[in-house]
């Protein structure tokens, strides 16, 4: 007789809950309502709206932007005379007025297509919502998501203009304040978010540089 492949049902359970939840969910709900590819793009609106980061017309990068619901926020909200560049490593549905591109925004090749995008402009508001592929070890994971942030400190320090704002999700933990006191010393203001479509358990806040200093 051959066994059950998991006689446990730990994970049957755990996919059944997690399952439930999500299907419920408020935030999935109003998404697929509004068309949003997904529950995040009410951090962004909740985030933006507290710290008035958003404004017409505005040039704005998107790190991490797969599957897009940020910049379907982004592109809802700042008109048609914005320029918004969503970069990801993963392929991404179109979405009209937003440019895309495919590539590491850490290397040579990524960043020059997404500096060919934004043809010589300068960025008013770069955006991070990357998050680190998990391997289940709190400090690994942790010391990825620190690095995430600061590759997208590192981007808006060169990209942004004088007065320039950056939004950076990253995970609760080690390495947070100091990442904190390093987009303090580029931003007039620092501020941590922790909107309320966040889940509870969910270890992940969200960091606010405003002003950034010439």
């Amino acid at each position: 007789m051959v066994p059950p492949l998991n006689p446990s049902r730990k994970k049957h359970r755990f996919d059944k809950a997690w399952m439930h939840e999500h299907v419920n969910d408020p935030y999935v709900r109003e998404a697929q309502r509004r068309g949003y590819r997904s529950r995040a793009a009410f951090k962004l609106i909740e985030i933006a709206q507290r710290d008035r980061l958003l404004r017409s017309g505005m040039t704005v990068v998107d790190l991490g932007a797969a599957p897009g619901s940020w910049s379907q926020v982004l592109r809802e909200r700042l008109g048609s005379g914005a320029r918004i560049v969503a970069v990801d490593l993963l392929p991404m549905e179109p979405i009209s007025g937003v440019t895309l591109v495919q590539g590491d925004f850490g290397d040579d090749a990524g960043l020059a297509a997404i500096e060919r995008a934004l043809q010589g402009a300068l960025v008013d508001l770069v955006i991070s919502d990357m998050a680190p592929n998990l391997s289940g070890i709190d400090a690994v994971d942790q010391a990825r998501s620190v690095r995430l942030a600061e590759l997208a400190l590192e981007f808006a320090i060169s990209h942004l203009r004088p007065g320039g704002d950056l939004l950076v999700k990253v995970f609760q933990g080690a390495g947070l304040p100091e990442l904190q006191r390093s987009i303090g010393a580029h931003f007039t203001n620092v501020y941590l978010r922790k909107p309320r479509s966040s889940r509870d358990r969910s270890r992940e806040t969200f960091v606010v540089g405003k002003g950034m200093q010439a």
